[in-house]
């Protein structure tokens, strides 16, 4: 608070409180301006804007403009400096005290990152040498309005605060490292309404490569991802140093992922360049399940029985250790590729090998690890395999997605989904609701498992899409995924609570505080179910008529292929399920919307022969 005698109680009238006292501090015959947020400006910022008016994207409604002018507490930034923060730079390997040495035989960047993580991307800076980067560095344009701000205006969870959080975000350079697959597109498309100037590195051919062209993002950068990490890395650190030399971006606020295998890299590259991010050390510890279960087991919360199998002569020893039933998964994946379950011994030989098979069929396209569909793109993740798996306690009880934003430390948003049963022994999903319908006491331990889960990893900032299950032995935490979750998890947030985690993870990124504001503590937006049709027989999906008719019904928010009619199809009986469609849907409360869902489930029957 800035009035000279007390605090300013927390409330509505805080804001009222800070401006008075700001007047008494400047003289009785100062006046602090009073217009509107929009005056606030970046001054460093690229030439670039986009020539597409805003795209229609439901998103949180728009805050009223604010009563404050915040152009005086910016007026002392030097409108001139137009260098880069990057004329000065810390050497990179000189920083690390050790250059990485090749991997023997040419590893692909992200498949390395599945198989062989981190593989040769560099050790993460010690505390000595992060201060030392930032020492050197001048602080980013957005770093600049901040330092001039009122914390107390900048963290206030309002309509008033969000629309100053999307003042100060307006005009920043994000690089985003690797785009994802098409389906991310409307990420690029939210940033560009938030006048974000979006650059994205990724493989030469990739799909991100128009949307330059459309106007949606500033500038694509072309790195051949077939290289190992450690030269994509460094590819990587030089083309986002070079911006500052660009009219139409300047300097880089942010560096950003919506991908899981690109989570460390951008880790290490914030950290090398003084930029915000997750430290390397926690997502380490996030991306392999075994470290979290022992940072977890440190910590004193609840852990399963698990240990680590290298090799099928391991599996007398895991089978001791942990027992049955107990399922076999990758330490590192997504999207359930790669898991199952299994009962006996002879399921677990049976299942190590059907899981070391099936991960070296998978392909590794656009920073995401998918099933082969045929179409010769992507990398197939065999050409790096190094396969350790994890054999850990099954757990019992419902799965649920707690997605969370932490900011200061603290975590200020964090949102139950309930998951339906999967199918075994793969645990595809099969549906999913939020608001969660499960009792408040059970939704409160879980929000507090991922939370505690999240501190001991030692993050604080960011947003995370935490998965859970509520066992007949209370909360279990099945894995961290730091980042925001794929899927249908944004549409939920959004229509559900009215918070958007896209805008949320750029605010995390250029260093702005996240305060989501909901206006009450019933969602604004009912209920939302979604699911993906399985395939339940193998064969040729002779059509895609189920999802014409589906298209047309009252609360159907959207119904999309997967595949393409003419695919062939697998079927849990032959292996893990091939997924078909997706289906979403909106209604009043979360128990109609789940009804709802489950209705035109048992409806659709795919033509399967």
């Amino acid at each position: 608070c800035f009035h000279p005698v007390h605090r300013c109680p927390p409330g509505p009238g805080a804001m009222a409180c800070c401006w008075s006292g700001l007047e008494k501090i400047l003289g009785s015959g100062s006046k602090v301006p009073r217009t509107s947020v929009d005056s606030v400006e970046r001054f460093r910022k690229g030439s670039w804007t986009s020539p597409l008016p805003s795209p229609h994207l439901q998103c949180a409604p728009e805050p009223e403009s604010l009563d404050q002018d915040y152009e005086w507490l910016l007026d002392m930034v030097d409108t001139n400096n137009m260098t880069s923060r990057f004329d000065r730079v810390v050497d990179v390997d000189a920083a690390h005290g050790v250059h990485m040495e090749a991997m023997e035989g040419a590893r692909h960047f992200l498949a390395e990152q599945l198989y062989s993580y981190p593989g040769s991307l560099p050790r993460a800076l010690t505390l000595a040498e992060r201060e030392r980067v930032l020492r050197v560095l001048q602080p980013t344009a957005t770093f600049e309005m901040l330092n001039r701000m009122p914390a107390e205006l900048v963290e206030a969870k309002s309509r008033e605060g969000q629309k100053l959080r999307r003042k100060l975000l307006e005009g920043a350079t994000i690089v985003f490292f690797t785009a994802g697959y098409a389906g991310k597109r409307f990420i690029y498309e939210r940033a560009m309404q938030l006048g974000v100037k979006s650059v994205i590195i990724e493989h030469p051919d990739s799909w991100a490569k128009s949307l330059v062209d459309e106007g949606v993002i500033a500038k694509f950068i072309p790195i051949d991802m077939s290289q190992d990490a450690e030269t994509v890395f460094q590819q990587s650190l030089d083309a986002i140093r070079a911006l500052g030399k660009d009219p139409l971006t300047l300097d880089a606020d942010a560096c950003v992922t919506f991908c899981e295998l690109s989570v460390p890299v951008v880790a290490r590259l914030c950290e090398v360049l003084g930029l915000p991010g997750h430290r390397p050390e926690a997502v380490d510890k996030a991306r392999d399940k075994h470290r979290t279960r022992a940072e977890m087991k440190k910590a004193g919360l609840p852990t399963p029985k698990n240990i680590l199998i290298h090799s099928e002569q391991e599996l007398a020893e895991a089978e001791r250790a942990v027992g049955f039933p107990a399922v076999l998964k990758p330490i590192s994946g997504a999207a359930s590729l790669g898991v199952k379950k299994v009962s006996s011994s002879e399921e677990l030989r049976k299942g190590y090998a059907e899981v070391v098979g099936e991960l070296s069929k998978l392909v590794v396209s656009s920073g995401a690890l998918t099933q082969d569909d045929g179409s010769g793109k992507g990398v197939r993740a065999e050409t790096a395999m190094d396969c350790t798996i994890l054999l850990e306690q099954y757990l019992d009880g419902g799965e649920v997605d707690v997605d969370v934003v932490m900011s200061g430390g603290e975590w200020r948003y964090a949102a139950v989904t309930d998951n339906g049963p999967t199918l075994e022994p793969y645990f595809n999903e099969t549906w999913a609701v939020c608001p969660s319908i499960l009792p408040s006491k059970q939704q409160k331990e879980l929000k507090e498992l991922a939370v505690d889960t999240l501190n001991c990893l030692g993050f604080t900032e960011g947003v995370f899409h935490v998965e859970c299950k509520y066992t007949s032995h209370g909360p279990q935490l099945i894995e961290v995924n730091a980042r925001m979750g794929g899927g249908q998890v944004h549409e939920c947030n959004l229509r559900v609570w009215g918070v958007d985690l896209v805008e949320e993870t750029l605010f995390a990124a250029a260093g702005i505080p996240c305060r989501p504001f909901i206006p009450s503590k019933d969602p604004p937006g009912g209920g939302v179910a979604y699911c993906d049709i399985n395939a339940e027989q193998s064969g040729i999906l002779q059509n895609l008529d189920f999802l014409a008719s589906l298209q047309q019904k009252d609360g159907i928010i959207w119904a999309k292929p997967y595949v393409k009619a003419g695919t062939q199809v697998v079927g849990p009986q032959d292996g893990l399920p091939t997924w078909i469609a997706e289906i979403v849907v909106q209604r009043r409360n979360a128990n109609e919307a789940l009804a709802y869902l489950q209705k035109i489930q048992d409806e659709i029957k795919p033509d399967i022969r």
